[in-house]
């Protein structure tokens, strides 16, 4: 029952029509990917509004795009922790984030690029002030990195003084033994370090309108499905059954953006206990 409560508290969340729910919005997930709001964990979801507090985690493999309500983006890589401390939008849009691990890009699109904006983004020890910018970064076992891509951004490590970056492609960095410093980087390196976040054209993703699904297994048994669907949600996928009434229960999971990214899920399925023959087909299409 407290798995059901939380499912519903995300799919209210989803359609808030407040200003403060609709600050942050899931735009595209490759699986898998959870949310975690209040203790509870569940699949990460196209669609959910984000609010404070709330902590987004990807998987191996796994990418999330999130948009915030002033027009920037943010995109977390594979075994990425983001969290968001606060946000609110009452004429000037601020937001306090949180990269705990993984790698991450916030952009602010050109559309967005004169907005009013007080954004700070801590990864790990470094703490980025983000007024109209595009910057990549990362917080591994070893170090944390901010690099600037275009714009200006200010940053510091803790206990150290403020440093602006404001030449494209230089990156500030602090070891976990050792003093943060300035260095440049090459524009190859930039883009192995951009794939990192970007979502994967062969990748097991689903957007908001994905039209495709993944049908993981079909049951006569409601209670065999239900625990299939289980098994896969707390593995990162959102998976549902579809009662088909004819005594057959289908645990699928949908939204998929195309059959290539309906495939790629498939082939993530593949070996979990309980899933037999998985197929692939476009919602509504005869036969599926």
């Amino acid at each position: 029952m407290k798995g059901m409560a939380i499912v519903a508290a995300v799919c209210a969340a989803s359609f808030c029509a407040s200003a403060a729910a609709q600050s942050v919005r899931v735009e595209a997930v490759q699986y898998p990917a959870w949310l975690e709001r209040g203790g509870y964990s569940v699949p990460l979801v196209p669609g959910t509004a984000l609010r404070a507090n709330d902590a987004v985690r990807t998987g191996g493999n796994a990418r999330a795009v999130l948009r915030l309500a002033e027009g920037s983006t943010v995109k977390l890589g594979e075994n990425a922790r983001f969290r968001i401390e606060h946000i609110e939008q009452r004429g000037l849009f601020r937001a306090a984030l949180q990269v705990l691990a993984g790698a991450f890009r916030f952009t602010t699109h050109a559309i967005a690029k004169h907005r009013h904006r007080d954004v700070t983004i801590k990864v790990a020890t470094i703490t980025a002030g983000i007024r109209g910018t595009d910057v990549w970064g990362k917080a591994t076992g070893e170090r944390d990195l901010v690099c600037l891509l275009e714009g200006k951004v200010s940053v510091a490590a803790e206990g150290s003084q403020p440093v602006t970056l404001d030449k494209p492609l230089d990156f500030y960095q602090k070891p976990r033994e050792g003093a943060p410093r300035v260095a440049h980087v090459d524009a190859a390196q930039v883009k192995i370090w951009t794939r990192e976040t970007e979502i994967a054209r062969d990748g097991a993703a689903a957007k908001v309108g994905g039209d495709w699904r993944v049908i993981a297994s079909k049951f006569r048994r409601r209670d065999t499905a239900l625990a299939l669907r289980s098994r896969l949600r707390a593995d990162g996928y959102p998976a549902q059954v579809l009662d088909e009434k004819n005594g057959i229960f289908v645990v699928q999971v949908t939204g998929l953006d195309g059959e290539m990214a309906a495939r790629a899920l498939m082939a993530n399925l593949r070996g979990t206990p309980g899933v037999t023959i998985p197929s692939v087909g476009r919602i509504g299409a005869p036969g599926r």
